[in-house]
Parts: structure tokens; C-alpha cells; sequence
């Protein structure tokens, strides 16, 4: 572990673009929801009808907002901070643990952000007006402990994700992220096609736990990738 603190230590030294700006894309997004909730008000919708929440539930505003941002994050961990991080001395096993660790970090941390704001949604009746802003479907309607999760989950392979590119970039410059990409998108279409046949059954046996697993297997594949490249990659 002390030899991962020092590259921990080395991005959270950047503490507005860590901490500070996904809170203010949060509340950005949240206050053009209000916005768009009060347009719809205006417009003969009533708050706390049944179309009302099921539309207010299937915004995705929230969950949407945020990933551009988190893989950019992601980039920008490997792309800016690893040529000098090994200046610094750490080594690229110490280097590629670490800004894993800090992605865990950065991925609790927004998680028990938007936690807090649902629960406090939740405590008001939905903002004393029935605006749903955080109880919404995609990210477990209200209930906390899948909220958690899904937030987790999905920011840790944001981050994740933005790293292996921007690892790829490193080690082959810019033929890498362009190689990896077209690699990953004939995978996905291969794959797509594969399923198409079973999609009826996969459809109906479907769990919410599979898309835990696939972040899962999101952030391992992610994370190997970013220490594969990183380990034979020219430092310029």
C-alpha cells in the first residue's frame, strides 16, 4: 500500500476537477430538471399524478450527465499525470494500482454525493413539490443501497474506461485509442449479433445483478488494459 500512496496523494492533488466539478454538473443538472418541472407544471401537469412521476422516474438527466465528464477524468489521470509521476520516482505497477485506487475514491465519493441529495429528496416528499430528481428508475427508485451501486459501478467504469484510452495513446500514440476503439465496437457488434437469436429469453431471465457483473468485468478488462500498455510505454 505505501507504494500506491504517493500516486493517490499525486491526483488528489487536483482536488476542484476530483471533488468539486461533478458536484457542480450534478446541481446544474438538477436545477434544469427543476426548470423543465416547473415548464410542465406551467403547462397543466400536475405534480404527484401518476403521469407525473412516471415521467419525472424514466429522466435519466442525472445518470446521463455526469459519464462524458468522468471518462474525460479518466483521460486525464493516465494522460497528463503519468509521465510525471514516473519522474517522481513511482514505478508503473505503483503508478496503474494506485490511479485505480483514486478511481474507487473519486466513484465512492460521487456515489455518497448523490446518496445524500436522494435521501434528503426522499426526507422532503421530493423537494415539498413531487419533483423527482434522484428517485428516479435508472437509478434504483429511491432504493439507496441499489442507488449506491449503480452510481459506484458506473463511475468506477467511466474512469476506468477514459484510463485505458488514454493508456493506449501513451504507449502507441495516436493510433492507439483510434485501435482500440474500432477493436472494442467490432467486438460489441459481434457479440451483438451472436445474441440476437437468444435476446427474447435473455430478455425475460434478465436480473439486475448482470449489469453489476458486466461493470465488473468493465473495470478488470479496463484496468489490465491500462497496465498492459502502461508497462511497455515510452515515457515523452
Amino acid at each position: 500500500m505505501s507504494v500506491i500512496t504517493p500516486t493517490v496523494k499525486l491526483h488528489l492533488n487536483k482536488r476542484e476537477i476530483t471533488f468539486v466539478v461533478p458536484l457542480y454538473i450534478t446541481l446544474l443538472v438538477a436545477v434544469v430538471s427543476i426548470l423543465i418541472s416547473l415548464i410542465a407544471w406551467r403547462a397543466g401537469s400536475q405534480p404527484g399524478s401518476e403521469g407525473w412521476v412516471t415521467g419525472s422516474r424514466y429522466n435519466p438527466a442525472i445518470a446521463y450527465s455526469l459519464p462524458g465528464f468522468l471518462v474525460y477524468l479518466g483521460v486525464q489521470s493516465i494522460g497528463t499525470t503519468f509521465p510525471f509521476a514516473l519522474t517522481l520516482g513511482a514505478t508503473r505497477r505503483a503508478f496503474t494500482a494506485g490511479t485505480l485506487l483514486w478511481s474507487a475514491m473519486v466513484s465512492a465519493y460521487i456515489a455518497l454525493v448523490i446518496a445524500a441529495l436522494a435521501v434528503l429528496e426522499l426526507a422532503t416528499n421530493h423537494w415539498f413539490v413531487g419533483f423527482y430528481l434522484f428517485d428516479i428508475y435508472i437509478l434504483g427508485t429511491g432504493n439507496i443501497a441499489h442507488l449506491l451501486i449503480i452510481v459506484f459501478l458506473g463511475t468506477l467504469s467511466s474512469l476506468t474506461a477514459g484510463g485505458v484510452f488514454a493508456a493506449s495513446w501513451v504507449r502507441f500514440g495516436s493510433r492507439g485509442p483510434l485501435a482500440l476503439g474500432i477493436g472494442l465496437g467490432l467486438t460489441v457488434a459481434v457479440g451483438a449479433l451472436l445474441i440476437v437469436p437468444a435476446w427474447p429469453d435473455l430478455a425475460a431471465a434478465f436480473e439486475l445483478w448482470w449489469l453489476a457483473v458486466i461493470a465488473l468485468a468493465v473495470v478488470a478488462a479496463a484496468s489490465a488494459g491500462t497496465w498492459a500498455f502502461l508497462r511497455t510505454a515510452t515515457v515523452r
